[in-house]
């Protein structure tokens, strides 16, 4: 059929368009191929399960496998990393957590810049972490185990996530609190500082709730405290810090997901459909609320939301870390 002038000359500014701006075509035809979620932590700890959550559901909402790629190392900083050298093409993306996207930068030197590398998708959970010790430690309350911790200064040990994670913070200030001490133990991830827990190798971890519940209902270690102001639906019989008799000694790490610096709006856009479409779920959001997780509301999942709520928690715990010679 032959084409008019006009048409002819709408075909030919349209296409002088998307030449001079490649990266809007992109984004209009996002995605094409499978999208890669770097877990900095291996597999089976609690980034990653949330990020296998996610990648199944989104990838419905996107036409397009997303494929979670654990790349651990250096207190969960080397998967960032990678992500923050990456094309911005939406294809490389982010989960990190607040350790791997506020602490690190106060306690590392890092080849990047969290808040300025990354573009924010969006929020995705907060879990609270728990006090967890080996099955055979004596101590049956939270109370009895400082007493053993006092009655056995530097003797025993926890394990952590790296110097200046959320785990080793929380591990800190315990002591301070307490007065006990004890020796910090580093792995690249929990679930390993978990087997060596369940072999009886270290002592206790302040551990995300995710791994920790299955694992105290099994009465495979001991659970102590949840540091939250409430029980967990998971583990109810677990008292909270301020029941077991550490009045406001709370912590938490919340969880997020970026995508490299310059990524095309359209692009973030998506991304962010996709989660929000995954977190309201029912089935993705049951299983998350049974691991100890819980979800922002969905007023704070937008882009604009985790980048500001990044920059409050940075503007709160860089100044607590280098005042403590956390390095």
């Amino acid at each position: 059929m032959p084409v008019s002038r006009r048409e002819a000359l709408a075909l030919v500014s349209g296409s002088a368009a998307l030449l001079a701006h490649p990266s809007g075509a992109r984004a209009q035809a996002y995605p094409t191929r499978p999208i890669t979620l770097v877990a900095p932590f291996p597999a089976g700890g609690a980034v990653d399960t949330i990020g296998r959550l996610l990648a199944e559901r989104m990838q419905g909402s996107l036409g397009q496998a997303v494929v979670v790629e654990n790349v651990s190392g250096a207190a969960g900083s080397v998967g960032p990393g990678r992500v923050a050298r990456a094309p911005s093409d939406g294809y490389t993306l982010s989960l990190g957590t607040s350790g791997t996207h506020v602490l690190n930068a106060a306690t590392m030197t890092l080849q990047y810049d969290v808040l300025a590398d990354f573009g924010p998708i969006a929020l995705l959970s907060s879990q609270p972490l728990m006090i967890v010790a080996r099955k055979d430690l004596p101590a049956k309350s939270l109370g009895e185990l400082i007493a053993w911790l006092r009655a056995n200064p530097d003797k025993a040990t926890q394990g952590t996530t790296g110097l200046g994670s959320t785990n080793h913070l929380a591990g800190v200030l315990f002591q301070r609190i307490t007065n006990t001490r004890f020796a910090f133990v580093p792995y690249r991830g929990t679930n390993l500082a978990m087997q060596d827990l369940i072999g009886g190798r270290i002592d206790m971890i302040f551990d995300l709730a995710s791994l920790s519940i299955p694992l105290v209902k099994a009465g495979t270690i001991n659970g102590y405290a949840v540091l939250a102001k409430n029980r967990l639906a998971g583990v109810p019989d677990v008292p909270t810090s301020d029941e077991a008799g550490l009045a406001g000694f709370y912590s938490s790490i919340w969880m997020g997901l970026w995508a490299p610096k310059g990524t095309p709006r359209n692009i973030v856009a998506k991304l962010n459909a996709a989660v929000t479409d995954a977190l309201a779920d029912p089935a993705v959001s049951k299983r998350l609320i049974e691991l100890g997780h819980e979800l922002f509301p969905a007023e704070q999942r937008s882009p604009e939301a985790l980048a500001a709520f990044q920059k409050s928690e940075a503007n709160k715990w860089w100044p607590i870390v280098k005042a403590a010679g956390l390095k």
